[in-house]
């Protein structure tokens, strides 16, 4: 999000916090629908920047039409919602007649009314099958197109196959087709959280909600772009809880909101001019100076990050909304294993729920060795952490980076934990033993960015060599 966005997003919010309870919830909805499209980038391919959006309030209409019983369908609520959703989506289309056209609220010029008018019947009829489809079969295949889906928009190869494919059919030129013409907006996370709800329907944990419930929560707009990955059960609760801002409230916005803006537009903003690039990079000439722009970096990827949680957490503070913390200092933790409990938590906790639980269990059921479950978990893990930042092979080699630090740790903790607590008997021993493992988890992790920020990996080898003065 720009300041732009923010200011207007915080305007917003603000009046939002003195509706009834009943229009706040209302109109929460309807901003975070036409937040999908406000926040789209433009992209090349002709009405990409509008389809991208449609399709993905299409695909949670279809998701939740399969998540709810029958008999709650169709409520009043429920059909009003549709129809809003609808009228929205072709009201923005008719922003294509104004003479300012775009208008702010869409990228680019919206395709023909017509075109828009049928894609909404193709989504409703979609939804009507998927309604009478069987949900273990929604969740199979519903889950299968969504990994796919991440994958190609993941991959450079498969999305430059796509963007060239896009541009045929719209009877554009390939010559200029590159794997950033698709660039979905939020789908990283529209995708986890609509994957989280397909998870617990199927294990029976789903509350029931309104599709204006679901659509606040997929595209609830402070967390559309950067998380956190909130859970449905949660924040339905603070959705429907009556609220009134009390002072305690606007303490938080105000110092949450503030805090994000300095982190993220002064301090990162500031640290990027430095910061480890493939740019940078090729420049510097001396170990020290790979040094610093390893910091820079290191700590610009955090005050980035943490910055718009920081925004997130302070507007949706604003309408009563508690977003969970995303980061806790993760780099004053002693460890790996802590500074992965600290660092982008939701999106650790959701891979931990979905993925590294089931398959420890999975492995243990089968009465493989400790080490090997530990082993196969955390390195299959981090690699998919790795692959959900991007399908390249830098990204890959982080997460084993990440992975085998992991199992380091955890083997050498369990052999010499006994030894270690024996040592540290006074304060001053676990002073010591505590910042010993802060610089050394700081580092390590540092030096794992190294793989994330650059390229290829001949970039980062040639990178490490330079930090050794090679």
């Amino acid at each position: 999000m720009t300041l732009t966005h923010i200011a207007i997003f915080g305007a917003l919010t603000f009046l939002a916090a003195f509706l009834s309870d009943r229009l706040r919830g209302f109109f929460l909805f309807t901003l975070s629908v036409l937040a999908v499209y406000a926040l789209q980038p433009a992209l090349p391919i002709r009405y990409l920047d509008f389809w991208l959006p449609t399709a993905a309030l299409g695909l949670t209409f279809v998701f939740w039409i399969s998540l709810t019983p029958r008999e709650s369908r169709f409520t009043r609520g429920n059909l009003l919602s549709a129809a809003w959703m609808g009228l929205l989506i072709l009201t923005l289309a008719l922003t294509r007649f104004l003479p300012s056209a775009p208008s702010p609220l869409t990228p680019s010029v919206p395709p023909r009314l017509e075109l828009v008018f049928a894609a909404l019947l193709v989504v409703a009829a979609l939804a009507a099958l998927t309604g009478r489809v069987r949900f273990g079969w929604v969740h199979a295949v519903g889950l299968t197109a969504l990994v796919v889906l991440l994958a190609v928009l993941k991959s450079p190869e498969a999305s430059l196959w796509a963007a060239k494919t896009l541009r045929l059919a719209n009877g554009q030129s390939v010559e200029t087709a590159s794997s950033f013409d698709i660039r979905w907006l939020g789908f990283s996370y529209i995708a986890f959280r609509i994957i989280h709800t397909l998870r617990e329907r199927r294990m029976g944990t789903l509350p029931e909600v309104s599709l204006r419930e679901y659509a606040t929560y997929i595209f609830f707009y402070p967390a559309l772009t950067a998380g956190p990955i909130d859970r449905l059960e949660r924040f339905v609760k603070d959705l429907r809880a009556p609220f009134k801002p009390a002072d305690e409230d606007w303490i938080v916005v105000v110092q949450r909101v503030g805090l994000g803006l300095f982190k993220k537009f002064v301090l990162a903003d500031s640290l990027a001019l430095m910061a480890l690039s493939a740019q940078n990079a090729a420049q510097v000439r001396s170990a020290g100076w790979a040094w610093i722009l390893l910091y820079a970096y290191a700590f610009q990827i955090f005050l980035d990050f943490s910055g718009y949680t920081d925004i997130a957490i302070g507007l949706a503070r604003m309408v009563g909304i508690r977003l969970p913390e995303n980061f806790n200092a993760p780099y004053l933790r002693a460890n790996l294993t802590q500074f992965w409990n600290n660092w982008h938590i939701t999106l650790t906790m959701w891979f931990r729920a979905y993925f590294f639980n089931p398959l420890t269990r999975f492995l243990r059921m089968r009465r493989f060795p400790v080490w090997l479950v530990i082993f196969v978990t955390q390195f299959s893990t981090m690699v998919l952490i790795g692959a959900w930042h991007g399908l390249t092979v830098n990204f890959l080699v982080w997460g084993l980076w990440q992975g085998l630090g992991l199992f380091v740790h955890n083997r050498w903790s369990d052999a010499l934990r006994a030894r270690f607590a024996e040592w540290a008997s006074t304060p001053l021993r676990q002073n010591v033993l505590n910042v010993s493992g802060v610089f050394l988890t700081f580092h390590f992790v540092a030096l794992g960015w190294v793989w994330f920020a650059l390229p290829t990996p001949a970039l980062a080898v040639q990178f490490f060599g330079r930090l050794l003065g090679i």
